[in-house]
């Protein structure tokens, strides 16, 4: 394998990458706040994807309108998704509510396929064609944005959780709820905006696919794709999920590229991302950047 060829693996496992931090962080706002795993996260980028797709294509809307009426769409959708389905079950065994959030994956994906059919769609997008080159390899200009647009996005929400009121009242349930409900801080209203912050992020991510690769019902799958940049980072971590997702994303790369070209091995994409987790949680469990959890018995 030329330098060459390794060079553009890696740089398109950035980009790729920095869409799957975008997901991933998702899945920490969830967690952090709720200590719940949502797994129909994919399912929430598939919609955001959908949405964006019907504003601008069928209603002939701006692209950046769609973009933010999207958002604002997925953000409502979070919150009612959380007062209606999750508060009904909040006390009940962990397992019922990954139960609850695995049968609402089912759900969306059923409607979006009844509303939008089956077919691929393709997204136009607002980003002229064209390419800058890096190190020699052609880096398309829409690769640029979304890896640039996922980076701001990711220290926008680093700065919210750090910096903002809410942000501290987020931090301060995802410690100990009933501390952070003595304190004044209404927790039930921090789970239903932690869902939905979770999936306005997912409908970015989703749109930023879509307008790279198209968007399809196989998008719900990119959820489960990013899982192991989660649990690599730290479920708890909001740097873990950046710096997990860019890893993945060129680990998969690399890995795919490297089997192929040496080995003859086809497929080797969706078991390298596993295998290096595997690896990492026998050394640390918690991941790379999640908080060790200690318990006195």
């Amino acid at each position: 394998m030329s330098w060459s060829s390794l060079l553009s693996l890696i740089v398109n496992g950035v980009v790729v990458g920095s869409v799957y931090s975008m997901v991933a962080l998702g899945f920490v706002v969830i967690y952090k706040t709720t200590r719940v795993i949502n797994f129909a996260q994919g399912e929430l980028l598939l919609v955001g994807a959908y949405v964006c797709f019907a504003l601008t294509v069928n209603y002939q809307l701006p692209f950046w309108v769609s973009f933010l009426m999207t958002g604002i769409f997925c953000g409502i959708l979070g919150y009612i998704i959380e007062r209606v389905v999750l508060r009904r079950v909040v006390g009940d065994p962990i397992v019922s509510v990954i139960m609850i959030t695995l049968g609402l994956s089912i759900v969306l994906r059923a409607i979006v396929g009844a509303v939008f059919g089956v077919n691929s769609q393709i997204i136009p997008s607002p980003i002229p064609d064209g390419a800058v080159m890096i190190g020699g390899v052609p880096v398309s200009y829409q690769y640029l944005f979304s890896m640039a647009f996922s980076l701001v996005a990711m220290v926008a929400f680093g700065a919210f959780f750090r910096w903002t009121r809410l942000g501290l009242a987020m931090r301060a349930t995802a410690t100990d709820q009933q501390a952070a409900m003595a304190m004044g801080i209404d927790v039930g209203r921090i789970f239903a905006v932690s869902w939905a912050i979770a999936c306005v992020v997912s409908a970015v991510g989703g749109v930023l696919l879509a307008t790279i690769s198209g968007v399809n019902l196989g998008v719900s799958h990119f959820g489960l794709k990013v899982f192991p940049a989660v649990i690599l980072g730290g479920l708890d971590s909001v740097v873990g999920a950046a710096i997990g997702g860019i890893l993945i994303g060129v680990i998969e790369n690399v890995a795919d590229g490297v089997f192929k070209s040496i080995l003859d091995i086809d497929g080797f994409r969706d078991v390298a991302a596993f295998a290096l987790l595997v690896v990492v949680l026998m050394v640390r469990p918690y991941g790379l950047f999640g908080q060790r959890a200690i318990e006195r018995i």
